[in-house]
């Protein structure tokens, strides 16, 4: 007898998700990136703040281009580093992924880690999906933690 598990297929936005990545180091980076952005912007990105219902339909250009306005400021004010490195894109000149964190909740974000934070907000041309619940920790880790409090 077989006594391993088949994997379970993977979501197409966890793959996507789980990527490359590039961050946008500076502050004059994500500059250039954010104006990149606007100068592509269309109504094909979803805009989903991680642990809030998730997005079924896209942005429009305008409530994209104002996202983009918000965000930055927020960023800015509150991430108070002469560096960015918040803000990662699967292309900083043609981007389909966008991850932003929350500069209230980095952990290890900056670094690397087998389980960062999520991030505080995901911007993609794929229809995202809950990432809490996508990104459960695996069964050995709940069964761990359930043990502790039984």
């Amino acid at each position: 007898m077989n006594m391993k598990q088949s994997a379970m297929p993977v979501e197409p936005y966890v793959t996507a998700f789980r990527g490359r990545f590039l961050s946008l180091m500076r502050w004059d980076d994500l500059t250039v990136f954010w104006n990149t952005l606007r100068a592509q912007a269309d109504d094909s990105w979803y805009i989903y703040h991680v642990g809030d219902e998730v997005p079924t339909v896209t942005t429009s250009k305008e409530q994209l281009l104002k996202f983009i306005t918000e965000i930055d400021a927020l960023l800015r004010a509150e991430h108070d580093e002469e560096y960015c490195a918040i803000v990662y894109a699967d292309d900083h000149q043609q981007p389909t992924f966008i991850k932003i964190f929350d500069p209230h909740n980095l952990g290890v974000s900056c670094g690397f880690s087998e389980n960062p934070p999520l991030p505080g907000w995901v911007m993609s041309k794929i229809a995202p999906i809950n990432l809490n619940d996508a990104l459960k920790p695996n069964n050995s880790r709940r069964s761990w933690w359930k043990r502790i409090f039984e």
